[in-house]
């Protein structure tokens, strides 16, 4: 597949993810503000019936007074018939203004009545005084809701205690709330003056730690110097408007984990498709590697049946040097695929460990790669100072790891500087160190982080001269970890390059 396809197939999906997360915020935004308002209003419904009632409840307590006093003044001046009378014509009365037809209508109805029990004198007599009575009630009653409304406009100047029943405010709140379905929802509350001062505050009530405070005025036709307020505040409100989205959480969750999906899968799919560029561009140089050293043997042996080169012992001796040089390249290039088997194998390498002494492996990595150093014009120094140096390892693997590293000193080395090879031992806590350093080209700090990555292979600007496939120091890499060791480079470009391995030494 190629590239581009991958990139549209991408984008269209991450379009697909973005404008369903998109739709999805969108509702729950919706649906919050939603719930919001509907708190919102349901709050401010309950608080302005809670002050009604209070009203409500403070002129009730004025009639109260107002009739009991009335019963009392007027019980004096009662008499049997005319008890008798408003006993029975009671339930027909209602204070406000009496409606004179109806009370004419009772008084006939009432001496109708009356006229089985008494005589005729005595009815007329009584009806008068029913008359009278009557005429007295109703002028009272008059005056006594001219006295109510009177009182009920001084009240304001009463204080704010007497006007409200603080131990059942708490209960009507919470019924009005109640009504407006926010039921199971707490509150704190506090009646505050018109100069903010508390004159009472419920349990809980902490101002510096609300959020959401609502306010309602308390008889607003009150002086505005005597308003007082009513301030409620709910510290789960928040909690409260989210449970109105849980339903939709897992949906968004699970949109969440199918984009970080797409996202890992697209990872993967970039990543194996550039690991399959590299493998077939290491494939393909393989190939061009392979045919020159038999291109070459097959030449030498050519040379060597032609019966004229026979007679030339010089010719016969490098046809022969031909054959061994072109060989040892090729178990070379043999090595390298094996290493590649190596990294596509998932199970782990399978070592022949044994007690080896780091200082003899290095000692003798270092003189056996000493007459190529030479030959480079240059030095190698071998200091050894690690005093348990007895590791566990597989013999033919962790030299080839001092090989591998001893190498690319070689074939990174400045021409114009003579390579110095550093090789050192150490110990250090409970591991033994050892540093292979050179003054070669060195290493870019970012190139750095991925040298031990398959495949990869620094740039060496317009150098063409350093042949390699990207899996000397990947194979390095893998075969200290899988010794329970870690490999870590220093290097400085332009200076050179030090490899620092760290595995643990068996105690004596």
């Amino acid at each position: 597949m190629k590239k581009s396809t991958i990139w549209l197939l991408a984008g269209v999906m991450i379009f697909a993810f973005s404008g369903l997360l998109y739709l999805q915020i969108s509702y729950v935004r919706i649906i919050l503000d939603t719930q919001e308002s509907r708190f919102v209003d349901a709050v401010r419904r309950s608080l302005y019936q809670v002050s009604y009632n209070l009203e409500l409840d403070e002129t009730e307590q004025s009639l109260a007074e107002q009739l009991f006093a009335f019963d009392r003044k007027f019980i004096h001046k009662r008499t049997p018939v005319v008890s008798s009378f408003n006993n029975k014509i009671q339930q027909r009365l209602t204070f406000g203004p009496i409606n004179q037809q109806l009370t004419t209508r009772a008084i006939e109805i009432h001496v109708r009545d009356l006229s089985s029990s008494f005589g005729k004198n005595d009815i007329n007599a009584a009806s008068l005084r029913i008359q009278s009575a009557l005429e007295d009630r109703y002028f009272y009653q008059q005056n006594l809701l001219e006295k109510v409304i009177r009182n009920a406009m001084k009240a304001s100047e009463k204080p704010i205690e007497e006007r409200i029943n603080f131990s059942n405010l708490e209960s009507s709140i919470r019924l009005e709330l109640a009504s407006n379905d926010l039921e199971d929802v707490p509150f704190v509350f506090a009646i505050l003056s018109r100069a903010n001062r508390v004159v009472f505050a419920g349990p809980g009530y902490v101002p510096e730690n609300l959020k959401h405070i609502y306010s309602q005025i308390l008889f607003p036709k009150d002086s505005g110097n005597n308003l007082y307020t009513l301030q409620v505040a709910f510290p789960t409100q928040h909690k409260y408007v989210m449970e109105s989205i849980t339903f939709i959480m897992p949906s968004i969750v699970f949109t969440f984990v199918l984009l970080l999906v797409f996202i890992s899968t697209m990872y993967v799919i970039f990543r194996q498709k550039h690991l399959t560029e590299m493998k077939s561009d290491f494939i393909n140089n393989m190939t061009h590697e392979l045919k020159t050293p038999v291109a070459s043997i097959s030449l030498a042996a050519q040379t060597m049946n032609d019966t004229d080169v026979s007679l030339s012992p010089h010719l016969m001796e490098h046809a022969k040097q031909v054959i061994i040089d072109e060989s040892k390249r090729l178990v070379f290039l043999v090595d390298k695929v094996l290493q590649m088997s190596l990294f596509e194998s998932s199970k782990a390498t399978q070592f022949k460990r044994a007690q080896l002494d780091a200082n003899d492996l290095l000692a003798n990595t270092a003189s056996t790669f000493a007459l190529r150093v030479d030959s480079a014009g240059g030095t190698v120094d071998v200091d050894l100072q690690a005093l348990d140096s007895t590791i566990v390892v597989d013999k033919l693997h962790f030299t080839n790891v001092l090989f591998n590293l001893m190498e690319n000193a070689v074939k990174y080395r400045r021409p114009e500087v003579p390579l110095r090879l550093m090789a050192r031992t150490a110990n250090v806590g409970e591991h033994i160190l050892i540093s292979i350093e050179d003054n070669g080209i060195g290493i870019r700090k970012e190139d750095t982080k991925k040298i031990f990555d398959k495949f990869y292979r620094v740039h060496t600007g317009n150098r063409h001269d350093v042949k390699g496939f990207g899996l000397g120091l990947a194979y390095v890499n893998r075969i200290i970890t899988e010794l329970d060791g870690t490999i870590k480079v220093e290097s400085e470009l332009g200076v050179g390059t030090k490899f620092i391995i760290s595995l643990p030494f068996v105690k004596n």
